[in-house]
């Protein structure tokens, strides 16, 4: 895909249009609300992120990006190197976030956790289906897409300035579950994690939530280790700030991934020695003594030998 255009549409937030670097190569696949396309950032790593247009037909792909503090290279990376003309290659949307049926919605954002939510409620306001919606961000400036977002009725655009008392106090929502409604909530883990709490009462899939974050690769204790990698025959450190994957790919070695959050498989790879700290939500118990996978899981004490 090449970029045809990028925006700021909030402080730190930047909207980004791609469409096929080919204009013959054909329709793109379409998708439906909720969808996400997986991005190779220019810094190398592999990134989701929601699509923000109507997928019934479409000629591009919109996404916003939020550049992250504690970026270990993604979102900085398309921030700071992508412009138009830019190519970027992608995954074919995915959707582990469908809209099912339902006579009512409650839509929950916060944050850069808008994305999706915009694609339902643009969706639902098109097929006149009823819908509340809730943005909750730190301040205006840190909001995005607000035009889009107050022109729906009775949307609830909320900033609590980063004080403790200015929260939105969501239990009026949740007190009482009632028979014809799903919820769906995608933010900080602060957020989705209130959520839970306030919903723990409801029948079993009536709040559903996305999260990209996965599972973290790298951790404030983490140590630096060594890995020999022997089928290229090269060896190289991994810090204790960076996950055996990035190292690999520094290091020259070519690697396999796509959510890079322990979640999908893609970089299952076989360990030959050493002891691992296995964190990905993948792997068998069985599978463990024969495999580690690289984008989070790293060792847990030692060096690691493993087939790249």
């Amino acid at each position: 895909m090449v970029v045809s255009s990028c925006c700021p549409v909030a402080r730190d937030i930047r909207e980004i249009t791609l469409r096929p670097a080919d204009p013959a190569a054909g329709p793109l696949p379409a998708f439906e609300p909720g969808a996400h396309i997986t991005v190779q950032t220019p810094s190398g790593a592999m990134r989701r992120y929601s699509l923000v247009n109507d997928g019934t037909e479409p000629h591009e792909y919109v996404i916003a990006v939020k550049r992250e503090q504690a970026s270990r290279g993604g979102s900085a990376s398309m921030h700071d190197a992508v412009e138009v003309g830019t190519e970027l290659l992608i995954e074919p949307p995915e959707n582990e976030f469908q809209l099912v049926p339902s006579p009512r919605y409650l839509l929950i954002a916060g944050g850069i956790g808008v994305t999706p939510i915009l694609s339902m409620a643009e969706h639902l306001h098109r097929a006149g289906s009823p819908f509340n919606l809730i943005y909750c961000t730190r301040t205006a400036d840190e909001a995005a897409y607000l035009d889009r977002l107050r022109a729906f009725p009775g949307a609830v655009i909320h900033h609590d300035e980063g004080k403790p008392e200015g929260f939105y106090d969501f239990w009026d929502h949740f007190e009482t579950p009632p028979s014809n409604m799903h919820v769906y909530c995608c933010g900080p883990e602060p957020l989705m994690e209130e959520i839970k709490a306030l919903s723990g009462h409801w029948p079993e899939g009536r709040v559903h939530f996305e999260d990209f974050a996965g599972v973290a690769a790298v951790r404030a204790d983490d140590r630096p280790f060594h890995v020999t990698a022997r089928r290229s025959g090269l060896e190289f450190a991994v810090p204790a700030d960076r996950s055996l994957l990035e190292a690999a790919r520094e290091a020259g070695i070519p690697t396999v991934s796509s959510c890079e959050s322990g979640t999908c498989g893609a970089c299952k790879t076989r360990l030959i020695a050493g002891t691992v700290d296995h964190r990905d939500m993948v792997l068998r118990d069985d599978e463990k003594d024969d495999y580690i996978m690289i984008c989070v899981s790293r060792s847990a004490e030692g060096d690691l030998v493993v087939d790249l």
